[in-house]
């Protein structure tokens, strides 16, 4: 890792940290309820990527990832309020060099998903829950090294499962949830070019040319969020870890973008109320 895009990111991290101060100075959080109506969390993160794409070399390129998610999830009436709606929006820039440090890559990465679970609960204070998403991914590389194709776009759409549970639990005075979700990307499309071909022969034959059907078998993909709710006071406090991997292997072209990040952020719950007549 160079001095310079150190410098960058520790610019961006400590940029982080200020907004998300300023985030719990201006809010008051309240405690955390049981399937609360509505659940709003922002989280920032920072960890280590490892990134391979053989349209732009044939070597793996490793760095630094920071990263935000904003989730917002809501039970609706469907079900007798057994089923929620979840929206995710995801974003993510990274830089990284090969093994001799002789080039480095420039990524950004914006992914948006939504659908909905089933909840049940099979034991107190653990809730269970099981679904489909609906999502869109979009992104980049940029390769400092290459000279006539230095860039690559990523884009793909595909429905997913999606498999969750929270189990509260107290430790003396101090209210705690431990939240887990996992979504396995199923059937799709995706943005693929040939190897070797050029930006004037996507331009010529159009990008439609090159999309292809995505399943498990040339995309197996996975995102994992582990977390952990702390309830204080006046405010609720998340951290997690974050293990996503994107990966592509199709048209003679390889493709992974894997990334273990810490996150950390906040959580607002709340209540809608009628106004009285």
């Amino acid at each position: 890792m160079t001095t310079n895009s150190m410098r960058h990111f520790t610019s961006i991290v400590a940029l982080l940290l200020f907004s998300a101060f300023l985030y719990a100075e201006e809010d008051a959080f309240e405690p955390i309820p049981d399937r609360s109506p509505i659940a709003r969390s922002v989280l920032f993160g920072i960890g280590r990527t490892n990134q391979l794409d053989t349209y732009l070399s044939p070597m793996e390129y490793v760095g630094l990832q920071v990263s935000f998610m904003t989730r917002r999830e809501r039970m609706t009436h469907l079900a007798h309020r057994h089923i929620s709606f979840q929206s995710t929006l995801q974003g993510a820039f990274t830089t990284t060099d090969n093994p001799a440090e002789t080039a480095n890559c420039l990524g950004g990465r914006l992914a948006y998903d939504a659908g909905w679970h089933y909840h049940f609960s099979p034991l107190k204070n653990l809730d269970l829950k099981a679904g489909a998403l609906v999502g869109t991914d979009l992104g980049f590389l940029y390769n400092s090294r290459n000279g006539n194709n230095p860039a690559q776009g990523h884009f793909s759409a595909d429905i997913s499962l999606s498999a969750g549970a929270e189990y509260n639990f107290n430790i003396r005075r101090l209210k705690m949830r431990a939240g887990y979700q996992a979504d396995f990307p199923m059937i799709g499309v995706m943005f693929c070019p040939e190897f070797g071909e050029s930006y004037y022969e996507i331009y010529q034959h159009g990008a439609g040319h090159d999309l292809i059907f995505a399943h498990p078998g040339n995309t197996l993909s996975f995102r994992g969020l582990l977390t952990m709710d702390f309830c204080l006071p006046r405010i609720t406090l998340r951290i997690g870890y974050l293990y996503d991997i994107r990966q592509a292997n199709a048209r003679s072209i390889k493709y992974h973008d894997t990334s273990h990040s810490f996150m950390f952020g906040f959580v607002r719950h709340f209540q809608l109320l009628r106004k009285k007549q």
